[in-house]
């Protein structure tokens, strides 16, 4: 069901070759998206499966605070679960499998909790993956994810896009899969309700997406963004990469303190039932 990102080639390469700058720039959401999940949590002995799970960081934080839970952590890209495996070597309750999250649900129904940090918004027909997923949970299972605001919120995702290209991107209006396909509450909720799932509410946070730290933070943000992120594709296919990528760390600079360099950022966290 997710077909908009080829995650099972260059894509998923690029994001596990990159997975530690990557968790680093999510680490100041992180412990408000983990302390959501463990909350919605059941009692006692249960299964969870963890949408889109990348290098396996919001599983990991799960089955370090609950050894009863048994977690399923699902990726379409090989390579990330490559990583995600190697470093859950010590956690028994912890599986991963390649394979669509929303298809592969069935097999290991019935699920009592389901979660996602920033895995949710690539599916080609949303509200029928949604609705795959309500299907493999069990009555009043919660879901818990975590998905970005709009571009204006995030600024390395907009400003900064056009402060280096002279373009600003645009968040097309309702669904589009991809980063910001879920960043207008109005469109979640109605896919949600759609695919038969209660609503229970949305928090906004706001945190510091950082992009590079270390003796040259600069240098390092702008490899990181060379690789991830909707900026790497301008930079890419630009005819003069080398003028694009001095104004890039001319950019960069300004969003510099001491050692870090760090972009106002915000994502919605999402609760929800069966």
């Amino acid at each position: 069901m997710t077909t908009s990102y080829d995650w099972t080639g260059r894509v998923g390469q690029t994001w596990a070759t990159e997975w530690e700058r990557t968790d680093r720039s999510f680490a100041a959401l992180d412990p408000h998206l983990d302390a959501a999940i463990l909350a919605a949590a059941p009692a006692g002995p249960c299964r969870a499966l963890d949408i889109g799970c990348g290098a396996g960081t919001t599983s990991l934080a799960l089955a370090a605070a609950r050894d009863d839970v048994a977690i399923t952590g699902v990726d379409l890209s090989p390579e990330l679960l490559a990583v995600a495996a190697g470093r859950a070597a010590a956690h028994a309750n912890l599986a991963f499998l390649h394979a669509d999250a929303a298809d592969a649900a069935a097999g290991i129904a019935p699920l009592d909790l389901l979660f996602s940090r920033h895995g949710v918004m690539f599916f080609a027909d949303p509200v029928a993956a949604f609705s795959s997923l309500r299907a493999a949970a069990a009555p009043g299972a919660p879901l818990v994810f975590s998905c970005f605001r709009d571009r204006a919120d995030n600024i390395w995702a907009g400003e900064l896009i056009a402060q280096v290209t002279g373009t600003m991107p645009v968040t097309p209006d309702g669904y589009a899969a991809g980063p910001f396909g879920f960043a207008d509450p109005a469109v979640t909720s109605r896919i949600l309700a759609e695919a038969g799932w209660s609503v229970a509410g949305y928090d906004r946070v706001d945190f510091a997406y950082v992009a590079g730290t270390g003796e040259d933070p600069v240098a390092d943000a702008a490899a990181f963004f060379r690789r991830i992120g909707p900026l790497a594709a301008a930079l890419r296919e630009a005819p003069d990469r080398a003028a694009l990528d001095a104004r890039l760390k001319a950019v960069l600079e300004r969003y510099r303190t001491d050692t870090v360099v760090a972009f106002p950022a915000s994502a919605w966290i999402w609760r929800a039932h069966a």
